[in-house]
């Protein structure tokens, strides 16, 4: 549930928008753990369900409200599939023929995103502090891949899954566009007397549903089994709650607050955060281009926040 004035970026608020890139990168590295004991749609449909049901003893009275869920069907049924339904299925599909630090690379170009949705769709057009704060944060991301070294960008390579999630990042700024800009029964008077946890929940009602409808499609086309592990539990219990539960309701609060575009300049600190995450699998400390880039971003973040 949000405003539509933006609010000035706080340290409490840029805080959460910086936790949810930091579930996002996990997520994306475990995520590429799950290959081969997990059916990618599947375990999209699995971490809502988890998700679901610790949510209950908070949320569950707001299943009662029929009504107000039932005239607010359509805008719900879109919020559930743009970033439960389709967002995390195409991501953990991604992840068969990617790597994390790619995927997470991808999902960095989300301020352009959100830029120019909200150029096309809302009449938001990009101020100049925007596009200089997108350069910078960019040019982080490039840091990274690049590794410090700009001769490595030529060994560069970009497979099916990289398409995958360039439109798993399409469908996550229009559902940022869709939080900032609910409709009018969403808003004012009309809006229901729901905090963060009761919107989530029946957002997750609509969400199960096309995940459910997405999973079934998978079994009927796929080969891919389950193997049950200790590992797969801790997985599925990890992405219920971190990628979930925090990631989305510190992005809530984020983007409810300072809008959209601003928003999604923290989502060019996924990748720096993979990087760091897969050079830990590896026994490796972050390097200096590592905390360059980190440094870059977080300029992009302020350039791009002044008013």
């Amino acid at each position: 549930m949000s405003s539509n004035t933006p609010q000035l970026l706080s340290p409490r608020i840029a805080l959460l928008l910086t936790l949810a890139p930091l579930m996002w990168a996990a997520n994306a590295v475990v995520g590429r753990m799950a290959v081969g004991s997990i059916p990618p749609v599947a375990m999209n449909l699995a971490r809502w369900v988890i998700a679901f049901v610790l949510l209950l003893p908070l949320a569950g009275a707001v299943l009662r409200e029929r009504q107000a869920i039932a005239q607010r069907w359509r805008y719900l049924s879109l919020l559930g599939l743009l970033g439960m339904g389709c967002y995390n299925a195409l991501q953990y599909m991604a992840l068969h023929t990617s790597t994390p630090l790619n995927v997470t690379l991808i999902a960095a170009s989300s301020p352009i995103w959100m830029l120019s949705i909200g150029a096309v769709f809302y009449g938001v057009r990009p101020r100049p502090a925007d596009l200089l704060g997108a350069a910078l944060s960019m040019l982080g991301v490039v840091l990274v891949i690049a590794r410090g070294d700009p001769a490595n960008l030529l060994s560069l390579h970009f497979v099916p899954g990289d398409l995958l999630m360039l439109l798993a990042i399409f469908t996550w700024c229009v559902y940022s566009w869709q939080l900032a800009r609910p409709p009018a029964h969403m808003q004012g008077e009309q809006r229901p007397a729901w905090d963060w946890a009761a919107f989530l929940m029946v957002q997750m009602v609509f969400g199960l549903g096309w995940s459910a409808l997405a999973t079934g499609i998978e079994a009927s086309v796929s080969t891919e089994q389950w193997h049950w592990s200790w590992q797969v539990g801790a997985i599925l219990l990890f992405v219920a709650v971190g990628p979930s539960l925090i990631a989305y309701r510190s992005w809530g609060i984020g983007v409810g607050a300072v809008g959209p575009a601003i928003a999604g300049f923290f989502g060019n600190l996924t990748p720096v955060f993979a990087g760091i995450f897969s050079a830990a699998l590896l026994g490796q400390w972050p390097q200096w281009f590592h905390l360059t880039a980190f440094g870059l971003i977080v300029l992009g973040i302020v350039v791009s926040a002044r008013r």
